[in-house]
């Protein structure tokens, strides 16, 4: 794994504390504002099913939504 994809929101607090996790950790994280990206909103609530942010996808089987201190240490164990 290179990265980990991180969609989020101006101004999430959660958004914000589970990417600077991740930074802290060694794991490189793409950022991806859904204000600013329709598809990706689009990708966000209709294909993956979530209604708040932040939304991190690590692969197409591991994704979640939420600032997850849990998954976040899971990924970084592995990266």
């Amino acid at each position: 794994m290179t990265s980990v994809t991180v969609y989020s929101t101006p101004r999430c607090i959660r958004c914000k504390l589970t990417k600077d996790t991740f930074e802290k950790k060694g794991v490189q994280v793409v950022e991806v504002q859904l204000a600013d990206n329709p598809a990706a909103y689009e990708y966000v609530t209709e294909e993956l099913g979530y209604s708040e942010a932040p939304v991190v996808v690590v692969d197409d089987n591991d994704h979640w939504s939420g600032f997850r201190p849990d998954q976040i240490e899971r990924v970084a164990a592995i990266a």
